[in-house]
């Protein structure tokens, strides 16, 4: 049975959520409408606001080294882009200012740089207002309202909160004794059921929860480490953790979180409008779980903080995985 680490009250508060999103979805299928936040009309991180100082103290207390796993990967010029098709731009790096060449006798040495690229590059979180449905994103707000050329002025990277939660490595691909998962296989709420009871992990209320696919043994090679066949969650799975087990933010190894391609021919992405625009539970993609894994560390402290760029969808971000008790 779950354990939730909140007090009595914010549990009956969590329930009710729970009874007002139970409408949302029916079977495997989703409404093609997005969804008031029980948060409050204000509302602009969704499930986030399931943590507290005294939730992320809870977990804090609990750290067993200065052991710490960088969840990051590198940013290069070259590196893999999920979304060119879409178009996305690419990852480039320029050298602005540099030391003269030759014989310099100057004292001070500057070098600078700049860089160009999509906010979705890399390891990063997408922000709730990263996709929608109907020219709506999460808790009602309209693109025609709330959306211009400097971006979103609701749910935007510099409205979230630095995040630190427990922390859950669910290894699908360890679980299933393979090094990757097959091509756009979809992940089920049994797969993952199986991974954690073989690993000997459980759920709790307000946990951040990353899936490992396996993906990651082909980064960073952009022939192989894409989305356009990867596998990933299935509508099920998210189901399971979302909704049963109260996952405050989720997060895989590939690209997107789910599996592509979609079986829905109407929605490309249905995970994302589901978990984004009707769940409110953002995520992150591109993490890097292989340390984990290989010193099969299944809990630990999660911390990661968006960069506080005004409106957007997406942040880089360099998440950290630090062992507990």
């Amino acid at each position: 049975m779950m354990k939730s680490r909140f007090v009595s009250v914010s549990k009956l508060f969590l329930l009710s959520t729970l009874l007002l999103f139970k409408p949302v979805v029916q079977g495997e299928t989703v409404s093609n409408e997005v969804s008031k936040s029980p948060w409050g009309p204000k509302d602009e991180i969704g499930t986030l606001n399931m943590m507290s100082e005294i939730s992320s103290f809870e977990i804090l207390k609990r750290i067993a080294s200065g052991k710490v796993y960088d969840l990051g990967v590198d940013l290069f010029t070259g590196m893999p882009n999920c979304c060119a098709m879409l178009g996305a731009p690419d990852y480039h790096f320029f050298t602005t200012q540099r030391p003269a060449r030759g014989d310099n006798k100057e004292l001070v040495s500057l070098s600078g740089d700049t860089i160009n690229t999509s906010t979705h590059m890399g390891t990063h979180l997408d922000m709730l207002n990263h996709f929608g449905l109907k020219g709506k994103i999460w808790n009602e707000v309209s693109a025609d309202d709330e959306l211009g050329s400097r971006g979103w002025k609701k749910s935007g990277a510099e409205k979230y909160p630095p995040i630190i939660a427990r922390g859950i490595l669910i290894d699908v691909a360890a679980a299933m004794e393979v090094e990757q998962l097959p091509s756009s296989y979809a992940i089920s709420a049994g797969d993952l059921q199986r991974a954690l009871k073989k690993q000997g992990s459980s759920l709790q209320s307000g946990d951040v929860v990353l899936i490992r696919t396996g993906l990651m043994r082909n980064w960073p090679d952009p022939s192989s480490y894409q989305m356009g066949n990867q596998a990933g969650l299935g509508l099920d799975a998210a189901k399971w953790l979302v909704e049963e087990n109260e996952v405050m933010l989720l997060g895989a190894d590939n690209f997107g979180l789910e599996s592509f391609p979609s079986t829905n021919k109407q929605n490309f992405a249905p995970l994302h409008t589901y978990l984004l625009g009707q769940r409110g539970v953002s995520f992150l993609e591109v993490v890097w779980l292989e340390d984990l894994a290989k010193d099969k560390v299944y809990e630990f402290v999660f911390i990661a903080s968006a960069l506080k760029l005004t409106g957007a969808s997406g942040s880089p971000v360099r998440p950290l995985a630090i062992p507990v008790q």
